[in-house]
């Protein structure tokens, strides 16, 4: 399997974004010094496209089909496919507050700790729909690991569309998010460009 093994903080000073929505606190504290240059049009769009697969831990084929699937449904493309990225079950289990970052709700879905419904999935990029129950496994709710990052995430807002009850490790999702209750910062509508041309 693909893995991005660039330094997250790295990336984020080259994308231009706070690691904070990657659920690092960290900062850096370097600048990244560019030349004068004028970023180009494509140059823009890129980097939108670039930050999305960046914040979702997406790669480039499995984003492209999430992009056809968008454009193949009613509305706006570029919402549909944000709608769908914030879908993801491992995006969904980080919004929860049962994992710090999205690469260890990514872990925490592969080594099958998640339930849905009362069915264990380890597919990261499973979608969620409205009305699924998503808990960690019974038998490792004690875990020491789950305790601790609920100390660390239990000041965290937890999105409108999700219900959580953090004691007994366990959401339902309300209703799928609209593109206001997602609050990352890319601007959709340049992907939509890219890929159209």
């Amino acid at each position: 399997m693909a893995v991005n093994r660039v330094p997250v903080l790295k990336r984020c000073r080259s994308l231009g974004m706070d690691p904070v929505y990657l659920g690092i606190d960290k900062k850096s504290n370097r600048q990244l010094k560019r030349s004068n240059r004028k970023m180009s049009e494509y140059g823009l769009q890129l980097r939108e496209k670039q930050k999305a697969k960046f914040i979702y831990g997406v790669l480039e084929k499995p984003f492209r089909n999430y992009y056809k699937k968008a454009k193949q449904m009613s509305g706006m493309t570029g919402e549909n496919l944000m709608v769908f990225l914030e879908s993801r079950l491992d995006n969904v289990v980080f919004r929860m507050g049962l994992a710090r970052t999205r690469r260890e709700a990514r872990q925490i879905v592969d080594h099958k700790h998640v339930l849905v419904n009362g069915k264990q999935v380890n597919i990261p990029s499973y979608l969620i729909k409205a009305g699924d129950v998503i808990e960690i496994k019974e038998a490792k709710k004690s875990s020491t690991r789950y305790k601790e990052i609920v100390e660390v995430t239990g000041g965290r807002m937890v999105p409108d569309w999700l219900e959580v009850d953090a004691e007994a490790l366990k959401g339902t999702v309300k209703e799928l998010p609209n593109r206001e209750a997602i609050d990352v910062p890319v601007d959709e509508m340049l992907i939509v460009e890219l890929y159209s041309k």
